[in-house]
């Protein structure tokens, strides 16, 4: 199932008069999906069969689709008939030319209405679904995520995105390292030889020494164990003064704590980068060049993909309906996965441009979801 979108957004050319204005449909976003079946269901079956066939087209090509290949192509109509209909779709915002002499491809709201209102989804192939099944072997969670998104990208020849839930873990050593007078780095060393480094703000006319005895006292208290076991504990040794620390170290401790066990709770797995610059023409280079730079703002990236994370089934954001991929002009398909306890753990998703070929996409990245789902819930990962 596809839900609509989070947001609706520019459609990218400028609007035509006459042509679904975007402002009118950005709040809420359920406000493009009804808007958009409004007009679908006002087009005659002539104007929606032109409109589906342009679209599956540039889908297939990523060239504009003119009206002499319409109408050689068995729609038992002239070429000028197919004008006069790509006009009109022109007309209402669905369509736009590149370039003045150039054939029609789709706006982003044309895009939209496709997807939600005409797209017919493929089904997978048995060889498409031995390649993305997951065996009970893979091993513990974080490994058959990693594994579901290097299928995933190998299957659609794009980008996979995982939002994995992040362990905790065991402790080995903490340490607090000065990088101005407002701001430290809080090293989180843990017993699996993974070094975690998080920015966090000082008290005011915190001494040096103070530094070291609060990375001393977290290190002795932590080691073998988890923040979330210890956290109860140290706070109210804190607040009993049980500590022996200082009012500056006790805060330093008391706010490292609150600031470390209250971090970033997801991780980001990223697979194919490469592939967004084997398939980008070399015009869509810097459009690629600005993906990478998105991709680097982990965070953000995982704010947007948890927005699929309520989402019943597949959910498709295109170009501009999400501000961060929106200067590079990507599309996400995203899904949620659960855990043994049929809770959504997690979003795994596909990124690329927004001439992806959704038809075939969104039953891949359904079924992966369902295939980790169904891992998760046999080994008890994640």
């Amino acid at each position: 199932m596809i839900t609509d979108p989070c947001a609706a957004g520019n459609p990218g050319p400028p609007a035509t008069e006459g042509a679904l204005q975007p402002q009118a449909l950005l709040e809420p976003g359920v406000a493009l999906y009804l808007t958009g079946m409004t007009v679908l269901s006002e087009m005659d079956e002539r104007a929606r069969e032109v409109f589906r066939r342009i679209v599956e087209t540039y889908l297939d090509t990523g060239e504009p689709v003119g009206s002499r290949t319409l109408s050689q192509g068995g729609l038992g109509v002239s070429a000028a008939t197919v004008r006069n209909v790509m006009a009109d779709l022109t007309d209402m915002g669905l369509l736009y030319s590149p370039h003045i002499s150039a054939g029609r491809i789709p706006t982003e709201i044309g895009l939209r209405l496709f997807v939600d209102g005409l797209m017919q989804l493929g089904g997978l192939t048995p060889d498409e679904r031995r390649a993305l099944d997951i065996g009970a072997s893979a091993g513990d969670g974080d490994t058959v995520l990693e594994q579901a998104a290097a299928r995933l990208s190998g299957l659609t020849r794009t980008a996979s995105l995982v939002v994995a839930p992040k362990s905790e873990g065991q402790l080995r050593h903490v340490e607090f390292v000065a990088t101005s007078s407002a701001e430290a780095l809080a090293i989180l060393v843990y017993e699996d030889g993974r070094v975690e480094n998080r920015v966090m703000a000082l008290p005011g006319g915190l001494p040096p020494s103070s530094l070291i005895s609060a990375g001393n006292y977290l290190s002795a208290r932590l080691r073998g164990k988890s923040l979330g076991d210890m956290r109860k504990t140290i706070l109210a040794e804190l607040e009993s003064n049980q500590a022996a620390l200082d009012e500056l170290t006790s805060k330093l401790v008391k706010d490292g704590v609150a600031d470390l066990s209250d971090g970033e709770r997801s991780s980001l797995i990223v697979r194919g980068r490469g592939r967004l610059l084997d398939a980008a023409a070399e015009e869509d280079l810097e459009r690629v060049r600005m993906l990478f730079d998105d991709l680097e703002r982990k965070r953000d990236v995982i704010d947007v993909l948890n927005a699929a994370r309520d989402a019943e089934g597949v959910k498709v954001f295109i170009g501009s309906e999400n501000r961060l991929f929106s200067l590079s002009g990507s599309s996400v398909i995203a899904a949620p996965y659960r855990d043994q306890s049929n809770q959504i753990v997690g979003v795994l998703a596909v990124l690329g441009p927004t001439r992806l070929n959704y038809a075939r996409i969104v039953p891949i990245v359904d079924y992966t979801a369902e295939t980790v789902s169904r891992v998760l819930g046999r080994t008890g990962g994640a």
